[in-house]
């Protein structure tokens, strides 16, 4: 099995660099990762480059993985690739119903293209490649990106109040914290990429994500954050900035009926060993 996560790659030497990675590891099985990824405001940032970059990245992983008869490739997609306004849960037949929001339009147009062009091989009698694509939630854990400019919620937050503690500021949470999120720990996202490339039978794309009930407000979710943090000044939330998109409600119906018995990680006790991590790793190196 080989995952591929390369993120930073040259427009000239991409598709070159690609070939050669292939050729050197001859994978059987893919696990395609490799984006070019941020939070809400690096993706209003830069709308063109996500679409170039990740359109490029995707199309030559795909076309490498079917030249090199890789037996399976399993992309991954995310859930701000579903039309904006849609009835929800949000389930797998409606990623292509209309636009997605257009804070992030760069990179889910690049992503709803890695579902088409999977489509596609899969129909081309000529490749022998199975192409599956997953479509996870808000993604957290250890080994995340906690960079400020560029991270995701959570590893955003715990960074923020890392920054708050040292400083004995204020806890200052971007928006107004209502938004709704489903958030899912690494570290069980890996166990069900391993199911899907093992034991997912279909070609069509699944959700991997906690259930509808185990959706959360951000503003929670910092609370959260400062608990385990044990972070004891004030939390306060600018809503001079902007909120993104409000909801984006997924069902794991899917799922959880052909892998009925797996268990997700509780939401509290993931950002405190998300927490743990950071503070031994990312924070202790920056001193």
């Amino acid at each position: 099995m080989f995952v591929l996560r390369t993120r930073k790659i040259s427009e000239k030497s991409v598709s070159e660099d690609t070939k050669a990675i292939f050729a050197k590891y001859r994978p059987t099985h893919v696990i395609h990762l490799a984006a070019m990824v941020g939070g809400l405001f690096k993706n209003m940032r830069l709308k063109l480059k996500f679409f170039h970059d990740n359109m490029d990245i995707n199309r030559n992983v795909l076309r490498c993985a079917s030249e090199s008869g890789v037996e399976k490739c399993v992309s991954c997609l995310s859930t701000c690739i579903f039309p904006d306004e849609v009835k929800y849960p949000l389930n797998e037949d409606m990623i292509h119903l209309g636009p997605p929001h257009p804070s992030n339009e760069g990179y889910a147009y690049a992503k709803r293209m890695l579902d088409v062009e999977s489509r596609l091989y899969n129909e081309n009698s000529e490749n022998k490649t199975k192409f599956v694509s997953v479509i996870p939630t808000n993604i957290f854990g250890p080994h995340d990106n906690y960079n400020l400019e560029d991270s995701h919620v959570i590893p955003g937050l715990i960074h923020k109040c890392h920054i708050a503690m040292e400083k004995g500021s204020d806890f200052v949470i971007w928006g107004s914290g209502k938004p709704l999120r489903q958030f899912i720990f690494s570290e069980d996202l890996g166990a069900l990429f391993v199911w899907v490339l093992n034991s997912y039978s279909e070609l069509t794309p699944i959700i991997l994500s906690v259930g509808e009930e185990d959706e959360v407000p951000i503003g929670d979710v910092a609370l959260m954050v400062a608990e385990a943090m044990n972070f004891k000044g004030k939390v306060v939330f600018d809503t001079s900035k902007a909120d993104g998109q409000f909801k984006k409600t997924a069902s794991n119906k899917k799922l959880m009926t052909l892998n009925p018995e797996f268990k997700f990680t509780p939401i509290k006790e993931a950002i405190k060993r998300s927490v743990e991590w950071f503070e031994q790793n990312y924070a202790t190196a920056r001193k």
